[in-house]
């Protein structure tokens, strides 16, 4: 499973690492910033795993509304499905969100 990490928009902040959907959505809702605030927005940046998942992480354009469905799709597709993936969204032949519905 590949290892990513939620770096908070917010300066005052502190960002975490996760391998799962579960444990991003634990440490995102404890996570508060130096005035105890809640921490809504994040940037997700891919920091280890398999290179195949890294380059689907690009193509996927991971963020907080598709996290989950990445991890699915690390766990359940096979390298030729996230191949075929990543070329057609790399090559611009069709939109990312076309392909989750799929």
């Amino acid at each position: 499973m590949p290892q990513l990490h939620a770096q908070p928009y917010d300066i005052s902040a502190n960002g975490f690492y996760f391998e799962s959907l579960e444990e991003y959505a634990a440490k995102a809702a404890n996570n508060k910033d130096d005035y105890g605030d809640p921490v809504e927005e994040y940037e997700l940046q891919f920091i280890d795993g398999d290179h195949i998942d890294c380059d689907l992480a690009k193509a996927w354009g991971i963020n907080q509304t598709n996290i989950g469905p990445y991890f699915d799709a690390c766990e359940s597709w096979d390298d030729h499905d996230k191949t075929v993936f990543i070329i057609a969204v790399t090559l611009g032949s069709f939109p990312s969100l076309w392909l989750l519905r799929c």
